[in-house]
Formats: structure tokens, C-alpha cells, sequence
């Protein structure tokens, strides 16, 4: 492989996706926490717990497969800004989960709900200003000349 072959050869991170999937499913369980407030029907209830259940899990996957990614040297700079936001987005969602496993109607009303409110604006904010990779992008320098190193 030719020095120009592997400055445009980007590895592959593992951990953009895992993190969009527990955001989707942290963003969903808001959903179904409001429909749970409106309507008070249980089951609400039990699809938002293991929604915000599944997100956790999830964020946990997306830790360690950025990890992974740190080792392999696949991420050179941390979006530190992103990171931030997926951190506290990530422990207020772990705090959502101990909230959510009250019984009915306290695990939702008021502190689940707003909760997930928080968590869900945190994850759309990050989501739609930088995306779900915590690697920063970086320009990729084409050079024609050999001796002219990026």
C-alpha cells in the first residue's frame, strides 16, 4: 500500500451506530413516557422501562466499542464537546432508570417525564449538531507531490 492509499483509507468506527441506536431508544421512551401520562394506560408504563432500559444497555455497548475504537487507533482527536453531552446524557439516563422502576404512575409523573425530556433534548441536540461519532472529522490532504506529507 502506497503512502497516498493509506491517507485515503478511513477506518471503520464501531461505535457511531450503537450510540444511535440507544439514542433512538432513550428518545422513544420519552415518547412513551407522554403517552403513558395522557392516556394512563400501564403498558405506557412498561414499554418506557424497558426502553430506557435497552438505551442503557446500548449506551454501554457504545462505551466500550469506543474503547475498541480509542485502541485501534481508528479515532485520532474525541469530539470532547460531544462527548460531554453523551456523558450526562448517559448518567441522567442511568438515573431515569432507577426513577422508572417506581411503581406506575411516580415513575413517570413528573420526575420520569422530565427526565426523559432532558435526556431526549440532550441526544437530539448532540445528534443533529455533530452526529453520533465521537471522533472528530478531519480533512483529508491529497497531495500530488511525494515529498509533501499531510
Amino acid at each position: 500500500m502506497t503512502h497516498a492509499e493509506a491517507i485515503g483509507r478511513r477506518s471503520v468506527l464501531l461505535h457511531p451506530g450503537l450510540v444511535a441506536s440507544g439514542a433512538t431508544l432513550l428518545i422513544a421512551a420519552f415518547v412513551s413516557d407522554v403517552l403513558y401520562w395522557r392516556t394512563l394506560l400501564y403498558q405506557w408504563n412498561n414499554l418506557s422501562q424497558w426502553l430506557v432500559a435497552g438505551g442503557m444497555l446500548m449506551a454501554l455497548l457504545a462505551a466500550i466499542a469506543f474503547v475498541v475504537d480509542l485502541l485501534r487507533g481508528a479515532v485520532h482527536r474525541v469530539a470532547w464537546l460531544r462527548f460531554a453531552g453523551l456523558g450526562v446524557a448517559a448518567l441522567l439516563g442511568f438515573l431515569n432508570a432507577l426513577v422508572h422502576s417506581r411503581d406506575a404512575y411516580t415513575a413517570i409523573v413528573p420526575q420520569g417525564l422530565t427526565l426523559s425530556a432532558i435526556v431526549a433534548a440532550l441526544l437530539l441536540i448532540v445528534g443533529l449538531t455533530g452526529g453520533w461519532s465521537l471522533a472528530h472529522r478531519r480533512a483529508v490532504v491529497v497531495s500530488h507531490n511525494p515529498d509533501v506529507r499531510p
